[in-house]
């Protein structure tokens, strides 16, 4: 008797998954997105280039100091209404109006007030070269580019992740057009210069998207009593996405505390080529998010089994990102100037980064699908605490180094204790072992 005779050949196989891929609208708008950020790979990766080229190394690091300081507080400036955007009109869309008007009120409202407090702020924790940049990045960052981030969110609840993309493209092609009409007209820019003709190519994305949702969905309706009812519920979101800046952005904020801007343009631009490598990972975990709020109508275990699977994929595909940056570390210099030759190491040391957030953006975003964004952003506060302590104990020992160990262990302890918290946060919800 041949037991073998019906077991489906590898080929068969491999043809069933590609066709259930195919077929899967997850897959679509991961590949929309995947697509998308691809194209916005290639657009960031030459808007870094010429922006480090045109500013020299410690003027980028004037800039990266203030945009890192500033980018800590952008995600309280829309007061997480376009991830409440995303919760209630993804599963409603006759909530669309109410919502898109709570996206204006809030951002032009909490951007405004943030700006102005964050401009105070500066002169006391950056040098000064930094702070007296901030306003305009403020204005750049906390509303405008807060607006477009908003916008891509609204494509997203309605799983349009082509427009998500197309409207993270607009962004990221006029800074690059903003910064080569730079490079063609100057031989070197001061951070200075840089930010006025970024606040502006921003203001214009901002109003462009604006006018696309407009002509696509119709206006707004401003409903200041709904901003109030879900005021505590987006603050729980902006806090999440502060945390995130936090441990992504502190140890920024706090080379340039110290003086450090040659440092601290060395150690940003490897950083930026992390952000950049991780863009697979997120494009997966952008398109996860909304269908993880519909599977928890069905129940937590779909969520979860659907988290694991998503989050060991993009484990496996930051871990080839890792591998490809680690051997191609040393062409930084010949692209973006000698001036980065530190980037080299400072890269390798970073590389690993792409598999951890693999794991924690994917079990993360999963935790707040199945309705514990409460504990996700429990997570997340250790996490900058423990990157706090990190880099107030090793920057000013080890210079850029210490914040790159700062880095490493941040994000490989969150991806554990996320992973740790979706199984505990199963096993509460059923009564029963995953």
């Amino acid at each position: 008797m041949r037991t073998g005779q019906n077991k489906p050949s590898v080929r068969s196989l491999a043809r069933a998954e590609f066709e259930r891929l195919r077929s899967s609208s997850l897959a679509h708008n991961a590949g929309w997105m995947l697509v998308g950020q691809g194209m916005n790979l290639v657009l960031q990766a030459a808007y870094f280039i010429l922006l480090a080229r045109l500013l020299g190394v410690e003027e980028y690091g004037i800039f990266v100091g203030a945009f890192a300081f500033v980018s800590m507080a952008t995600p309280y400036s829309a007061l997480g209404s376009g991830m409440l955007f995303v919760q209630y009109v993804s599963s409603n869309a006759q909530n669309f109006a109410a919502y898109w008007g709570n996206v204006l009120l809030s951002t032009l409202s909490a951007g405004t007030l943030i700006t102005l407090l964050l401009y105070l702020v500066a002169p006391h924790l950056l040098n000064p070269a930094s702070a007296s940049i901030v306003l305009l990045i403020a204005l750049g960052e906390c509303i405008c580019r807060q607006l477009v981030g908003c916008i891509g969110q609204i494509f997203q609840a309605f799983e349009h992740l082509r427009m998500t993309a197309v409207i993270a493209l607009l962004a990221s092609s006029l800074r690059l057009t903003a910064v080569a009409i730079m490079a063609l007209f100057l031989h070197r820019a001061t951070a200075l210069q840089w930010t006025l003709a970024s606040l502006v190519v921003t203001a214009l994305a901002a109003l462009a998207a604006s006018a696309i949702v407009l002509a696509r969905y119709g206006s707004p309706r401003f409903v200041p009593r709904l901003l109030l009812a879900r005021l505590g519920e987006g603050l729980n979101f902006s806090l999440a996405g502060s945390t995130q800046s936090a441990y992504n952005d502190i140890d920024k904020t706090m080379l340039s505390h110290y003086g450090m801007n040659v440092a601290n343009g060395i150690y940003t631009m490897a950083y930026r080529i992390i952000d950049l490598a991780t863009i697979p990972v997120t494009a997966l975990d952008t398109a996860a998010l909304p269908r993880y709020f519909r599977r928890s109508q069905v129940g937590a275990r779909a969520v979860y089994h659907l988290s694991v699977r998503l989050a060991w994929r993009a484990a496996l595909v930051g871990i080839l990102m890792s591998g490809c940056m680690f051997v191609s570390a040393p062409i930084i210099p010949h692209i973006i100037g000698r001036g980065f030759s530190q980037s080299i190491a400072a890269l390798r040391w970073l590389c690993l980064i792409p598999a951890f957030r693999g794991v924690h953006q994917l079990t993360g975003s999963a935790i707040t699908g199945m309705g514990f964004q409460r504990y996700r952003t429990r997570a997340q506060l250790g996490a900058a605490a423990f990157n706090f302590g990190l880099n107030l104990w090793l920057i000013p020992k080890y210079n850029w180094f210490g914040a790159a160990l700062a880095s490493l262990a941040t994000d490989g302890s969150l991806a554990v204790v996320n992973w740790l918290l979706l199984q505990s946060l199963l096993r509460e919800t059923l009564g029963i072992p995953v």
